[in-house]
């Protein structure tokens, strides 16, 4: 339907209406937020509190009260006190990849995953961990678990989906006992010794602790303080490190866009005397436009989705229809991946082109681009995300090449064996030392 503003479908078996015009999506996600204040439910919050009980999936006024609870640890200033940390453990992770010299094909997104995975841990649940050289260590392995969603999990996911009664009367978990036990352990623990200690931290546990105590949320348990600590890392250990593997990709695939990514990292360097500050950064025009262009092509999120929680007109569809009134509980799905592969807006959609994102190009609509959402539910993390993974690519691009090899899947093909996108035999790519 090109023409039309949007259709219904049914989304298994929650009606539900699929929006394709840019302003319609802007009037939903700002201007009639209160309309659509919160996500689809994706989890009974007996059976699975961490999964339920989290910013993304907190609905109407407790949603507001955490979302302002949390909201100061991604502040610029907070970002600047976190660069450093995040910095060593990206130069950390670079140098490790030094060492290992065995081979020069790697599948980069176990690497990745475990660059994410002690970032978090750092930030999130302040524990100190190098999963480079203590590969099996316990806080990776339960990561791992509870990201890869094998037949049995996607089974209850979909159920949940469908039928959230059946769910309940089976008493069907996403996340089984033991890893929400192994997180409420570690944050049980880190509370105590932060108070225990007076230690001042600059993240958003922190910031859980003070709300709590300063009586502003009284009622907030370990659970739900859990519950937050839990999404930064469910999200971080998978969709950030899938970000990164699908940047590494187009800059191996793409050499023109390397040649110039490095360029601009070395006049960082040689201007900085070699180290790189949190405005070298933020001032990198390239590197930010390669990264964004990733996400626009490789998305990890393929849909938004808003539910309806109080009734509101929608225009016409189509010339000369009549207006729809969406009820409650209707879902609102936004095809995030459609709209970044619409030539309309993105022209030559399957090219690479970091340079639709330069100061002055007229090659893309901005209000298109939406890898981390719109409106006052954007993610809260993206700039703590983003500042990640230009980190370490600035890291690991300064010191080598990244190449295609017989195993890189060129051009991309999409595994259908997951819920997040992949190649269909992994990221494999061949890193070379600069000469």
């Amino acid at each position: 339907m090109p023409k039309a503003k949007y259709a219904g479908m049914y989304d298994f078996t929650l009606p539900s209406i699929m929006i394709r015009d840019l302003e319609l999506i802007k009037e939903i996600g700002i201007k009639h937020f209160d309309n659509f204040v919160d996500h689809k439910p994706l989890a009974n919050p007996e059976l699975d509190p961490l999964f339920a009980k989290n910013l993304f999936s907190l609905r109407g006024n407790k949603w507001r009260e955490m979302r302002a609870i949390l909201s100061p640890a991604f502040t610029s200033s907070k970002m600047k006190m976190m660069f450093e940390l995040m910095s060593n453990c990206a130069n950390e992770f670079a140098d490790f990849v030094t060492t290992q010299r065995d081979t020069n094909i790697v599948e980069i997104r176990d690497a990745f995953s475990r660059y994410t995975n002690d970032i978090i841990a750092t930030t999130a649940f302040g524990i100190s961990i190098n999963s480079m050289k203590e590969r099996d260590n316990e806080f990776y392995k339960m990561g791992k678990d509870v990201t890869t969603f094998g037949f049995f999990n996607s089974m209850v996911f979909m159920i949940g989906q469908v039928n959230p009664k059946l769910t309940k009367s089976l008493k069907l978990r996403i996340i089984n006992q033991r890893v929400s036990n192994f997180f409420e352990d570690i944050i049980t623990s880190t509370i105590a010794t932060t108070i225990a200690q007076k230690i001042e931290r600059p993240d958003m546990l922190q910031l859980l602790i003070q709300a709590k105590e300063s009586g502003k949320a009284a009622d907030l348990t370990i659970q739900d303080m859990t519950a937050q600590a839990f999404i930064f890392f469910f999200r971080g250990f998978d969709t950030v490190s899938l970000a990164m593997c699908f940047t590494a990709y187009a800059i191996a695939t793409n050499p023109e866009v390397q040649e110039k990514l490095q360029m601009e990292i070395d006049q960082v360097l040689k201007k900085s005397n070699g180290k790189i500050t949190y405005d070298d950064l933020k001032e990198m025009q390239y590197l930010d436009a390669v990264f964004n262009e990733t996400l626009r092509m490789y998305s990890p999120v393929a849909e938004l989705n808003r539910e309806c929680t109080k009734s509101v007109e929608l225009p016409p569809a189509t010339p000369g229809a009549k207006p729809c009134t969406v009820k409650p509980v209707t879902q609102i799905i936004i095809p995030v991946y459609g709209i970044h592969h619409d030539p309309q807006y993105f022209p030559e959609p399957d090219k690479f082109d970091p340079e639709r994102f330069l100061d002055g190009s007229e090659r893309m609509t901005p209000s298109a681009y939406l890898p981390f959402g719109i409106g006052p539910r954007i993610c809260i993390g993206n700039r703590f995300a983003i500042m990640e993974c230009k980190l370490v690519l600035f890291h690991l691009l300064k010191k080598y090449n990244f190449r295609p090899c017989e195993k890189t899947t060129v051009p991309m093909k999409f595994s259908t064996n997951s819920v997040l996108p992949g190649p269909v035999n992994g990221f494999w790519i061949k890193i070379e030392s600069r000469k």
